[in-house]
């Protein structure tokens, strides 16, 4: 078996409510191995954003170690977890969070950009990845002209644009009509085995998530097999 790519270890994460604790997550523990596409399920509430969050090193967890190809990430100050996310994750959620006064060109180049990389060298790269989600004709158009489902796919090209080891979906197409749903959804698949590169996915769908390598449910702040 291959050895892991991220690994969750005994992840625990509460939030305050007045002079209250509410724990969310009890004990998370999770492999997630190179091109392995994992769906994580469960009731609203549960805990699913928090934790794909917090495997996404954009919340700390109360207490557990999260290791990145057998390195931990706990001691690494917030410069540091924000190159590494630049360098090996990419983000897709339910609402795009296009930057509306860009092109979808632009918007799929800026995490290139804001790295340090040229205009001239993020264009060829981001027209490939429009073109492989069926957008090369709308490169030039901005957020507000282009439906729901094309946002969606301009955030995905935007995802993949830095070549990410590991993908984190969350709810992808929870705002979408069922076609472009389905759409995003066969895209997100494709590359993943074009890439080699691994998702764990958020999803309500559980149609969706049936068609994953996993399906997990998140179930009073534990992680169990589907």
């Amino acid at each position: 078996m291959s050895a892991p790519l991220l690994e969750a270890l005994g992840i625990k994460h509460a939030f305050a409510a007045g002079s209250k604790q509410i724990e969310v997550l009890k004990g998370v523990d999770l492999q997630i191995t190179a091109g392995e596409k994992t769906a994580i399920v469960g009731a609203s509430g549960s805990g699913k954003t928090t934790l794909l969050q917090i495997l996404g090193t954009l919340t700390q967890a109360s207490s557990g170690d999260l290791l990145f190809k057998g390195k931990t990430l706990k001691s690494d100050g917030d410069q540091k977890l924000a190159a590494f996310r630049n360098r090996e994750l990419g983000f897709i959620f339910q609402f795009h969070h296009l930057l509306p006064e860009f092109s979808a060109l632009e918007n799929v180049m800026l995490p290139g950009l804001i790295s340090g990389r040229s205009r001239k060298e993020m264009l060829a790269p981001a027209q490939n990845l429009l073109n492989q989600v069926e957008l090369d004709h709308r490169l030039t158009h901005r957020v507000g002209e282009l439906s729901g489902g094309e946002q969606q796919r301009t955030a995905l090209a935007r995802a993949l644009i830095m070549e990410p080891t590991l993908l984190l979906a969350d709810e992808p197409t929870g705002n979408l009509d069922s076609r472009s749903g389905r759409l995003v959804f066969d895209l997100i698949g494709h590359l993943c085995r074009e890439r080699n590169m691994a998702v764990v996915m958020v999803t309500h769908n559980l149609e969706l998530a049936a068609e994953m390598d996993r399906c997990l449910t998140l179930i009073d702040g534990h992680l169990l097999d589907s």
